[in-house]
């Protein structure tokens, strides 16, 4: 007989191969190996998961229909088996799958979309954090300003997209207007929860730089300069007193050469 560790591996990787023979062991009441009792388990639980991506990926669902949705949901699940018991975090790695799943390449932008939907449900579940205060801004040595980065809020989630996302997000879930969306336009998406409720905001290109600075680990200084290359017109006092007002910030720290981290360059920060 098999080892413990490899039946128990051998029963969950048939478990989401429909093809897989039924694991050595599994018998009906008559001790005799039964197909269709495994296959009705083997269905439930994929049906299982399909239904947490359901549940994590609405507007997604709703984008390209439930039918489609759960057709290839399937062909995920079935290559992509949980690798956590915490449910939540199952099907991070759908919107990446849906990038590249063939019969949504006339659909470029489903996958930031999903991405979007992925850093909300992140952001609601994140830990809490007290944000600093404009009065902390204030009583900082302005000589000390340059040296220091800033941390985010743990909800602080930031999506960039070549395509619309999150004006598609806000249209589906009735926090925009029905209406044209110009597919050709690119957004960064700021979503997080520093306080009760998870909110979404579209950022333009100076803000966004500062921002993406900020959480690659730049100092005030570098995230200026960054921030001003694509908005020179940018009023960085005024960018920094927003993200405080919005409560995005947590600290103001040093931050030494050596520990400056490269800017991200995935859709999600």
């Amino acid at each position: 007989m098999l080892p413990l560790r490899d039946r128990q591996a051998g029963f969950g990787a048939a478990l989401l191969d429909p093809e897989a023979a039924v694991p050595d062991g599994l018998v009906g009441p008559d001790g005799q190996p039964s197909p269709r009792r495994f296959a009705v388990y083997r269905n439930n639980v994929v049906s299982s998961l399909i239904d947490a991506l359901a549940a994590a990926y609405p507007v997604v669902q709703r984008l390209v229909g439930e039918r489609f949705f759960r057709a290839a949901a399937r062909i995920f699940v079935t290559a992509n088996p949980p690798d956590s018991p915490i449910m939540l975090r199952y099907g991070a790695g759908f919107a990446t799958f849906l990038d590249g799943f063939p019969p949504l390449a006339d659909y470029p932008y489903i996958g930031d979309v999903a991405r979007v939907e992925r850093a909300w449900l992140e952001a609601y579940h994140a830990p809490e954090a007290a944000p600093i205060s404009q009065e902390a801004l204030a009583a900082t040595a302005p000589e000390y300003l340059p040296m220091l980065g800033a941390a985010l809020h743990p909800s602080c989630r930031i999506v960039t997209s070549d395509y619309p996302a999150g004006t598609i997000w806000q249209a589906n879930t009735g926090q925009a207007p029905p209406g044209a969306i110009d597919l050709t336009c690119g957004e960064t998406v700021l979503i997080a929860r520093p306080e009760a409720t998870v909110e979404l905001r579209l950022l333009p290109p100076g803000p966004a730089r500062f921002l993406l600075a900020l959480a690659a680990g730049s100092s005030l200084t570098d995230a200026a300069e960054t921030a001003l290359r694509a908005a020179p017109d940018l009023d960085i006092g005024a960018a920094l007193s927003g993200l405080i007002g919005l409560g995005l910030l947590t600290d103001l720290r040093p931050v030494a050469a050596g520990d400056r981290a490269e800017r991200p360059s995935s859709k999600q920060a």
